[in-house]
């Protein structure tokens, strides 16, 4: 029986180790949380770091392992690809991964490459980038070079926060490094977000959507998407244009790769952020629907060097997912829909129990739960999600 090493095992995890476990492949799981749900679905666990390059090599040579998955985790990439380069098995280049999982080489890379990037630089400790305001036009934004889910990031339309800002960003990065770059004002009502698969250096599936935010608690970070993505048919062309050089100059050949970007006024396409890894508030789950194949299989089967199903059908449109989060801390109760909303949900995924603690949404990891839809037209879905609010609402005790 063939193995695989899963690196990561939160509940939006556990199904990638299912999914390896139905195609038929021994499970070996690592996660540095002793409360993570994965270890109860995996054949094997081990209690351990994934960014522990060292350690996660160690491991898949004991276990004999013939592929690894970082799944939806950002910071475990690297280590998946590392590990698989230095076993022979199938991947994209540890050098690429790198570089897409750490904002500041990342922009190097855009300007190195042609690509639109915003000025911006790295810095490691708070005084030099106080320093260092004169080389930005605001607005700008700070945030960790490592982080995902807009963890510990910060849009600053004047000075006065910056200091408190770069704290902030500091406090969620693992290597101690910020990256301060120019807001870029896009031309289209949502920031553009959601995967790619890329399959023999060709991307295969344009998983593209609009990307929602809640302006109540942090407008940064993600509270749903919507397909079919606002975007122009012109300005499309160039994202997918954009997106592919990126990958044939990266030398990315097989996997998911969960993107952010704008369009400006111009037509120019500039890249936020793209992870060479699966999305996370379930967008494979999403994806799947709208384009009629199991994407997660398709990242197992990837990484496993198998061939996946590489036939993706015609988009299905009006899907979308809200994140169901609170804009205050307090104590679970339950959530409620209204009986207009109700017909349109076609499934729900609610991470947490009456009486259990709630945080305030500024981050990501602070979700309690993700609703899925599907709406008979366009003008239900924006009438719909543009009052999301007055049509869910999280009931604490």
């Amino acid at each position: 029986m063939k193995k695989i090493l899963l690196l990561g095992g939160s509940a939006q995890q556990v199904i990638a180790i299912e999914t390896a476990k139905r195609l038929g492949y021994y499970t070996v799981l690592c996660d540095y949380l002793p409360d993570n749900p994965g270890q109860y679905a995996a054949d094997r666990f081990y209690l351990a770091s994934t960014t522990d390059k060292a350690l996660m090599l160690k491991i898949a040579r004991e276990e004999k392992v013939d592929g690894v998955v970082a799944y939806a985790s950002d910071p475990a990439a690297p280590t998946a690809a590392y590990v698989s380069e230095q076993l022979g098995l199938h991947t994209n280049p540890f050098r690429s991964v790198e570089i897409l999982c750490n904002k500041d080489l990342f922009r190097n890379f855009l300007h190195e490459n042609g690509f639109c990037a915003p000025n911006s630089a790295g810095y490691t400790d708070v005084e030099t980038a106080l320093r260092e305001t004169d080389r930005f036009h605001l607005p700008v934004i700070v945030k960790p070079v490592d982080s995902s889910g807009s963890k510990g990031a910060t849009v600053l339309y004047d000075w006065d926060g910056f200091a408190a800002a770069l704290d902030f960003a500091f406090s969620f990065s693992r290597d101690h490094r910020v990256v301060v770059e120019e807001f870029i004002e896009k031309d289209h009502p949502y920031l553009i977000g959601g995967d790619l698969f890329v399959w023999d250096g060709k991307i295969i599936m344009w998983g593209l959507m609009n990307c929602h935010r809640d302006t109540r608690v942090n407008p940064l970070v993600p509270v749903g998407k919507s397909y079919p993505p606002q975007l122009k048919e012109q300005n499309m062309l160039a994202v997918k244009q954009t997106l592919q050089n990126m990958v044939d100059k990266l030398h990315i050949r097989c996997g998911a790769m969960n993107v952010e970007l704008v369009v400006d006024k111009s037509g120019n396409v500039w890249p936020i952020d793209v992870g060479p890894r699966n999305g996370g508030n379930m967008i494979p789950e999403l994806l799947s629907s709208i384009f009629g194949v199991n994407v997660v299989e398709m990242t197992i089967l990837a990484a496993m060097g198998e061939t996946p199903n590489t036939e993706i059908s015609e988009a299905i449109p009006y899907y979308a997912t809200h994140n169901l989060h609170s804009d205050r801390n307090g104590i679970f109760s339950h959530v409620e829909f209204s009986e207009e909303i109700k017909p349109y949900v076609i499934r729900k995924s609610i991470y947490k129990k009456a009486g259990d603690p709630v945080e305030y949404f500024d981050n990501a990891a602070k979700a309690l739960g993700i609703v899925f839809f599907k709406f008979d037209s366009g003008e239900t879905m924006q009438r719909m999600l543009s009052d999301i609010y007055q049509h869910i609402s999280v009931i604490l005790q």
